[in-house]
């Protein structure tokens, strides 16, 4: 009996100290149901359990046609819980070892005595170790006190379970219990016998919290205050579009995460409420509006809008009697095409060329790739402007690479290049038909490729003049 007093002080003192919640969401459970005593363990003359004896358990248990034990148990952490049971009982079947003899049993009543336990115990769970939602194998380790009839003493616990959760919070318990008991002389004496006490009931887990009814614990709730989805943590997608509200800069209209949740309804990039054509595809330049002819003027405010004009002109050209690109009123040579580099005369010159292949060898792309650097813009802007000057001159524009790579990707990446530079080059207002381009790969160095110099020279656009 000391020694029982000191083992469970130990459990108690291990409860306190631990105050973690059973599986984070319902922190406490509670089980109920019907218990067995068997006290055939105490009377086969050793110390061994004999914990199953379903076939002649009628013979052997005693169980009572009711509700009989009841546990709390709150979780302790890390797979652990304390609990305390109470539980009755009515012995009618006490098997004893004759006197005088080893092995031989005998099936006796000791008069329809009164059972009642009172049970601390420590369990540990294997279930989440085993990673499984349902099923919930355990062992435990406790101690007791017991009374048979008039008889009472303390008993040390250690016993195996097993639960089937049915439901996150409703599961079907199975235990069982060895106990060994400090009264226990083992031969015939109404005293408190070693015995195993078997459970079979109902566990409920309760105590987690889930203010906005989402299903989600608030401890795992990003927005405990307010329903929403398993995927965003509990916080809610208004309009369904896949992007939580409290990143979405329009929770209420379906939009794209590219552009943070919002419409844009022409897909050009530009979201509905900055869109001033928003079922009009068009160019941030333009606020979202299309211009068709290049020229600056959003065709809603174009009255040409598909003949590059003059913004101070409403969009339409300037009287051009020679389609130069140069307006009467300015054009030295209204009668004959002519350039704006030569105030409406024609001719391109070598200096004229020279200038556009300076400024194709600075053109910087992206490594690798046909996009532009943010700083070339000027060079490409600049170029656009002397091509302006001779609108009725054609050019070639011929990429060319270093030998750093196989030289397929090297011919393709060449060829890219001129493309986006011609294109870049339309984009501004240059006539599609003015401009071819090509690639020549690594075929053509103009320099050494053995250093970053030589290569650099390498990697560059030459403009041609098409006669």
């Amino acid at each position: 009996m000391k020694h029982l007093n000191k083992l469970f002080a130990a459990a108690l003192l291990f409860a306190g100290m631990t105050t973690q919640a059973q599986d984070s969401n319902n922190p406490w459970a509670i089980s109920f149901g019907a218990n067995g005593v068997d006290t055939k363990v105490s009377a086969v003359g050793n110390d061994s359990p004999k914990w199953i004896q379903l076939a002649n358990a009628n013979d052997n248990w005693n169980i009572v046609p009711a509700v009989s034990y009841v546990n709390v148990s709150r979780y302790v952490g890390d797979g652990f819980s304390f609990g305390l049971t109470g539980s009755v009982n009515r012995i009618n079947k006490w098997v004893v070892r004759v006197p005088g003899t080893e092995s031989t049993d005998v099936v006796v009543n000791p008069g329809d005595l009164n059972y009642f336990a009172f049970d601390a115990t420590i369990k540990y769970s294997f279930m989440e170790m085993l990673k499984s939602k349902w099923l919930d194998p355990s062992i435990n380790l406790g101690g007791g006190y017991n009374f048979f009839g008039d008889a009472s003493a303390g008993t040390v616990n250690g016993g195996l379970g097993l639960t089937f959760w049915v439901t996150e919070n409703v599961g079907l318990q199975l235990q069982s219990v060895y106990k060994h008991s400090f009264d226990d002389d083992r031969v015939a004496d109404l005293d408190v016998p070693t015995h195993i006490q078997h459970f079979a009931g109902i566990t409920f887990k309760f105590g987690g919290k889930d203010t906005d009814g989402d299903g989600i614990y608030d401890k795992d709730d990003a927005c405990p205050e307010v329903a929403g989805l398993p995927e965003f943590k509990g916080c809610p997608d208004t309009d369904k579009d896949g992007i939580q509200d409290s990143e979405d800069a329009c929770p209420e209209e379906v939009g794209t995460k590219e552009l943070n949740g919002c419409p844009d309804n022409d897909g050009d990039g530009i979201i509905n409420s900055e869109d001033a054509c928003p079922e009009d595809k068009g160019t941030k330049m333009m606020n979202g509006c299309p211009d068709a002819d290049g020229d600056g003027v959003a065709d809603k405010d174009d009255k040409c809008p598909t003949v590059a004009g003059a913004k101070d002109n409403a969009g339409c050209p300037w009287p051009d009697t020679d389609g130069d690109g140069v307006a009467d009123k300015d054009d030295k040579c209204p009668t004959v095409a002519g350039t704006v580099a030569n105030n409406g005369c024609p001719e391109v010159s070598d200096e004229t060329m020279k200038k556009l292949n300076d400024y194709g060898k600075t053109i910087l792309f992206n490594s690798g790739k046909a996009s532009f650097q943010k700083q070339t813009m000027p060079v490409l802007q600049a170029m656009a402007a002397i091509l302006k000057e001779y609108p009725t001159a054609k050019f070639s524009l011929e990429g060319h690479t270093d030998s750093d790579g196989k030289d397929a990707m090297n011919q393709k990446l060449s060829e890219d290049r001129a493309a986006a530079v011609k294109n870049f080059l339309i984009e501004q207002g240059i006539d599609a038909s003015r401009l071819s381009s090509k690639g020549f790969g690594e075929s053509m160095p103009v320099d050494s490729n053995k250093t970053s110099k030589g290569k650099a020279n390498n990697r560059r656009v030459e403009v041609k003049l098409v006669k």
